[in-house]
């Protein structure tokens, strides 16, 4: 399972929030989410008997979900913006 550098980390931040300071940004929390998240989906079809990080996983993905949900409330442009960016439902 490869962990996100803080290299890869500022990227991101950069690329969705605008500056790689600004980790609190809801677009940006989304989107490192969304990174982990494929990468602990590719790790668990190797081991498919990996309770923990499974239960990790859709921990992980609840939190996306109530994120996604805060930032179409508050923002539906941006939301559907970050959703076209990402490749989220499709």
């Amino acid at each position: 399972m490869s962990y996100l550098t803080k290299e890869k980390t500022a990227s991101i931040f950069t690329q969705f929030s605008g500056s790689a300071t600004n980790t609190g940004s809801i677009e940006g929390q989304i989107a490192l989410l969304t990174e982990r998240i494929s990468s602990i989906s590719k790790h668990l079809q190797e081991n498919k008997k990996d309770f923990s990080t499974h239960r990790g996983l859709m921990r992980m993905v609840g939190q996306r979900k109530r994120l996604l949900t805060y930032l179409s409330k508050h923002n539906l442009q941006g939301y559907r913006q970050l959703i076209e960016k990402l490749g989220l439902r499709k």
